[in-house]
């Protein structure tokens, strides 16, 4: 059977993505990290991609696996990249689902605002005491932070210009919700477009949280792909 590790995004966790998981576990071996930081794992040093792309090769070699696919949601989709890019050896196929590849300042001050610790209890204290529970015994406030920080630099230096993609032969397929607000069709397409061997498939209905994710038709179609 086939390896699969599924990555979660930013300020999540692997529980996450535990029905995906128990839909793929019948064709594949399914595999499912927290990045350091996240869902109780230790933090290790300040958030950034080339971290949490460390964070996955340390599990593929404490675990001997050689290769795998890789699914990333939102930032994860990203992780996915950076390995395909940078350590093509260990990725076979990458699928991504709302992933977020164009940043400038702009952008991630508006994404930073909707990180604010402050705000997220008064606005959505259901969501804060999600994240208090997903995260210990770590500080929410703690992952908050980082990620914003780590934001914040993706704004100041993109990880990856859109010339970097054609530099990734690992076949891709990138997902899209039609309802997602914060991803755009068209910095989804422009990375399609640059990557040698890449597809776009764009989801009716679909939001951006992965909770509201349709796991059948993700499941489906991962599969489709990886066949």
């Amino acid at each position: 059977m086939q390896h699969i590790l599924l990555l979660h995004g930013a300020i999540g966790a692997r529980d996450q993505l535990q029905s995906l998981a128990d839909n793929l576990k019948d064709e594949y071996i399914v595999h499912s990290i927290n990045f350091s930081g996240h869902g109780g794992e230790a933090f290790q040093e300040d958030f950034s991609i080339p971290h949490f792309a460390g964070d996955v090769l340390n599990y593929l070699q404490q675990n001997k696996i050689k290769q795998t696919n890789i699914f990333g949601y939102s930032m994860g989709g990203y992780v996915a990249m950076h390995l395909a890019k940078y350590h093509a050896q260990f990725v076979n196929k990458v699928i991504t689902l709302a992933t977020k590849f164009y940043w400038d300042e702009a952008v991630a001050a508006k994404e930073v605002k909707m990180l604010d610790a402050n705000i997220i209890l008064e606005k959505v204290p259901a969501f804060a005491k999600q994240l208090e529970q997903r995260h210990l015994p770590n500080d929410s406030k703690t992952v908050l932070e980082k990620t914003k920080k780590m934001l914040l630099q993706l704004g100041a230096d993109n990880t990856f210009k859109l010339e970097d993609y054609k530099n990734i032969s690992s076949p891709s397929l990138l997902l899209l919700g039609e309802k997602d607000k914060m991803i755009s069709l068209e910095e989804t397409v422009a990375v399609q477009k640059a990557l040698p061997n890449a597809t776009f498939k764009l989801l009716a209905g679909m939001p951006h949280p992965i909770e509201q994710a349709d796991v059948n038709l993700l499941s489906s179609l991962i599969k489709e792909f990886v066949r």
